[in-house]
């Protein structure tokens, strides 16, 4: 399993939320291009952005870092919020982005955003889709930042796109998002279940080691955390089997 790190910006600024709430705002003291030398340091061959401010008003706010941080060598960067267009897509991908991350957009106009996927091509275009459980345990989509939506299901959302070639889904589970709790190992392991053609990176939750290595076990091909990695709470040596640039040891 492969682990991305991720920064999540807001105003310029490297920030974590909680539980996808944009008032329990964490900032850190840390440029965008500082945590991406660590990162790299590290070993990390992806790197997954988000622009906060994007997810939440619809447009790229913080597109003169993206370009910055996609610019820099020895590591792939994948990139959402706030790509509402086939020109924001093709705008990034030109700049040296290496994976668009799709989100409001796709549940809001699946078949536009499929024809993206047969445009970009599957390895280009990544969905994302923010869920909440529901009463009795559904995964709804979240949409706006996490602002809006919860009717349409998670399975629904994926089914949209039978046929159109899609390769890549992120899964964030909201309430595990930033809080530090441990992944949603039943909601992957269902993702998995219902999608197993799908390459599936799980998001929300991840705390330490152990959690990545569980979703390892349960077949999950990648995972994005922010805040255990922000603030340190693995070890180089316990990232290593996750960070396929790393060295091995001497």
């Amino acid at each position: 399993m492969l682990l991305i790190p991720a920064i999540d910006l807001r105003q310029g600024r490297c920030v974590r939320l909680l539980k996808g709430d944009f008032r329990a705002e964490t900032r850190y003291e840390l440029e965008p291009h500082e945590l991406l030398g660590r990162y790299r340091a590290l070993g990390a061959s992806w790197l997954h952005v988000v622009d906060l401010d994007g997810a939440k008003d619809g447009s790229l706010a913080n597109r003169s870092i993206v370009m910055a941080l996609a610019s820099q060598p020895a590591v792939s960067v994948q990139v959402g919020g706030g790509v509402r267009s086939a020109e924001t897509v093709h705008d990034l991908l030109a700049h040296g982005v290496d994976r668009v991350v799709i989100g409001s957009t796709a549940v809001e106009r699946p078949r536009e955003v499929a024809a993206w996927i047969a445009r970009f091509g599957p390895e280009r275009i990544c969905l994302a889709f923010d869920v909440r459980l529901d009463g009795d345990g559904v995964p709804r989509v979240r949409t706006r930042g996490w602002t809006e939506g919860g009717t349409l299901g998670l399975w629904e959302a994926v089914a949209l796109f039978d046929g159109s070639g899609l390769r890549h889904v992120l899964c964030t589970d909201i309430d595990r998002d930033g809080a530090l709790a441990g992944p949603n190992l039943d909601l992957y392991r269902e993702t998995l279940r219902r999608f197993p053609e799908l390459a599936w990176q799980a998001s929300g939750g991840v705390r330490d080691a152990a959690d990545l290595a569980a979703l390892a076990r349960i077949g999950i091909g990648a995972a994005v955390s922010g805040k255990a990695l922000l603030e340190e709470r693995m070890t180089s040596e316990e990232l290593r089997p996750f960070l396929r640039s790393a060295s091995s040891p001497a």
